[in-house]
């Protein structure tokens, strides 16, 4: 009866592990969800984006604090002007350089998709939490895209990037949680999101895109 019951369970053990590769749940209770190697792959890659945005931007700035008349490659025109983002006081809103904490935010998101992909497995609070981070860094991106538009009166390219990271990743988190049921919404709204599941994010791009555009309508004309 013990080599039964341990061999039946070795299986059991074994289609737990296979099922976490594949993004179902773990356990009688659903207590542990994994992510499909796509979905890792997209964390990893936004992840590395808003990384390498919030790197270059943060070199940039210590540059421009010990030679104030540093201009940063990305500063093309009076519109595309990476110094004047850099020097604003929204550039600074918790006492420090707005890119520190990107550093250490998606440098986090890396590290998960890399779990992920190596077969880890979270609790559902684990999913909300980290649902909950990129809600907050969402806001906080679009938040410093309207001062970028309404009230700096420039773009930053480093800055956008990290825009369109952020989002995508908030959008595939909050698709993966209502996927595996963290967050319930109803079945026919499921449904949807998961068939199109590109739409969110290319909506909410093209949105901002358009933004853009029609602010600088008159110099974009002008000077194309």
């Amino acid at each position: 009866m013990t080599i039964t019951t341990t061999g039946r369970l070795s299986v059991e053990q074994r289609g737990r592990r296979r099922a976490a590769r594949k993004g179902r749940e773990r356990g009688p209770g659903g207590e542990a969800i994994g992510g499909t190697p796509g979905f890792a792959w997209l964390l990893v890659i936004t992840g590395a984006a808003g990384l390498l945005a919030a790197w270059v931007i943060t070199i940039d700035k210590f540059k421009l604090l010990e030679d104030p008349s540093f201009t940063p490659g990305c500063s093309l025109n009076p519109v595309v002007s990476c110094g004047n983002i850099m020097k604003s006081e929204q550039a600074s809103v918790f006492g420090f350089p707005n890119p520190m904490l990107g550093l250490v935010a998606y440098g986090a998101v890396i590290a998960i998709g890399s779990g992920l992909l190596a077969g880890a497995a979270h609790r559902r609070w684990y999913w909300l939490g980290l649902n909950a981070g990129t809600l907050f860094g969402v806001g906080f991106c679009s938040w410093l895209q309207y001062q970028s538009l309404y009230e700096i009166n420039a773009l930053c390219l480093w800055c956008s990037l990290a825009w369109v990271a952020t989002i995508v990743m908030f959008c595939y988190i909050t698709l993966h949680n209502i996927e595996h049921r963290i967050i319930r919404v109803p079945e026919g709204l499921r449904r949807a999101l998961l068939e199109f599941h590109w739409a969110p994010p290319v909506v909410w791009i093209g949105i901002i895109g358009m933004l853009i555009l029609t602010r600088w309508w008159d110099f974009w004309t002008a000077t194309g």
